[in-house]
């Protein structure tokens, strides 16, 4: 699909049939390439074929990066075609494992806000804010939506504000964001001014629309991440071995790992937001160099390769969330290892 073609020409069916092709080819993308073609399955009404498709990734011998988010998405598709039993199920699931991405938790959360569960939804919220959130520094953006939509929630039960909501409000607040409050835009009488008869309330409605839309404008066109590349220790030492040229940027596997935690502390602290670290692999490496008409030893195609990795959704966002494994792959958690 055109990055210019408007949503509403988009044949989804055909669009959904050509990501899972495309899955076929590039097998090491092919979870977020599934994901994408389940999401245009859904906005084509086949929603069982959305549900075949997470199915078939969460059999996958290979493992997920992100089975919980494939089982979230899941049972959302689920409750949409009566599947409500299962659907809570599995979200009941989702909650007991505790994932430390916070998109899983969003989108059980959503669901059943989207079906009037609204106590449980503030619950599930609640869960993933105290998971994620409790003693970090500043929020992460990616944590953004549970704040947000534990306010919403929050504010259509009528409760009082806490500290979570305080710190959403400021988020909210913050420069760039939307000129409208956090308490106005999710204000549950809004809906009421959308059949009043006077001009001004109709004009002010409006007004907070375009704002919310200029908000969900912004966080689509935040660009992909500006991301480090990181070779695996079996991938690094048959890249040297293949290429020997590159042992030059690349002294040691240990003195690999030092580098990109020290420029990514280095970026971090010029300012540079939306950091992420991508993993490569020699044959996708070599694949690279082949579409870019070079040769493997060429250094300067390094920083190229991780630049359209990152375009390509790998990129794992850094630093982690509080509690997730290392980036290195040492099996330890981040604030023990390359965090301390």
């Amino acid at each position: 699909m055109r990055p210019d073609t408007p949503a509403e020409n988009v044949d989804h069916t055909t669009e959904a049939a050509r990501l899972e092709r495309t899955a076929g080819l590039y097998p090491e993308d092919a979870e977020a390439l599934l994901l994408q073609a389940a999401a245009h399955l859904e906005l084509a009404d086949d929603r069982p074929a959305a549900t075949a498709l997470y199915d078939h990734l969460l059999s996958s011998p290979e493992g997920l990066e992100d089975p919980y988010l494939v089982r979230a998405l899941k049972a959302s598709n689920l409750w949409e075609y009566d599947h409500e039993a299962e659907a809570r199920a599995i979200i009941e699931g989702v909650r007991a494992a505790s994932p430390r991405d916070p998109a899983p938790w969003v989108i059980v959360a959503e669901a059943l806000e989207a079906h009037d569960e609204l106590e449980q939804a503030q619950e599930t919220f609640t869960e993933g804010v105290r998971l994620l959130l409790t003693d970090a520094a500043e929020p992460p953006h990616s944590t953004h939506p549970l704040l947000f939509g534990r306010h919403r929630v929050r504010r259509m039960l009528g409760v009082d504000h806490d500290e979570w909501d305080t710190l959403a409000d400021t988020l909210h607040a913050s420069p760039h964001s939307s000129p409208i409050s956090l308490d106005e835009l999710h204000d549950p009488k809004r809906i009421w001014s959308l059949g009043s008869d006077n001009p001004a309330e109709l004009e002010a409605e409006i007004s907070r629309l375009r704002a919310e839309l200029g908000a969900y404008r912004q966080e689509l066109s935040r660009p992909f991440p500006v991301a480090v590349l990181h070779w695996p220790a079996s991938e690094l030492t048959e890249l040297v071995g293949a290429y020997p040229s590159l042992a030059s940027e690349y002294p040691s596997h240990e003195e690999h790992l030092a580098v990109i935690e020290a420029a990514l502390r280095e970026l971090a602290a010029s300012g540079t937001p939306n950091l992420g670290i991508v993993s490569g692999t020699v044959p996708s490496y070599e694949a690279f160099a082949a579409s870019e008409g070079a040769s493997p030893d060429d250094a300067a195609l390094l920083p190229q390769y991780a630049t359209t990795l990152a375009a390509r959704g790998r990129a794992v966002a850094w630093p982690p969330q509080r509690g997730v494994d290392c980036w290195c792959g040492a099996g330890r958690g981040y604030e023990g290892c390359h965090g301390v």
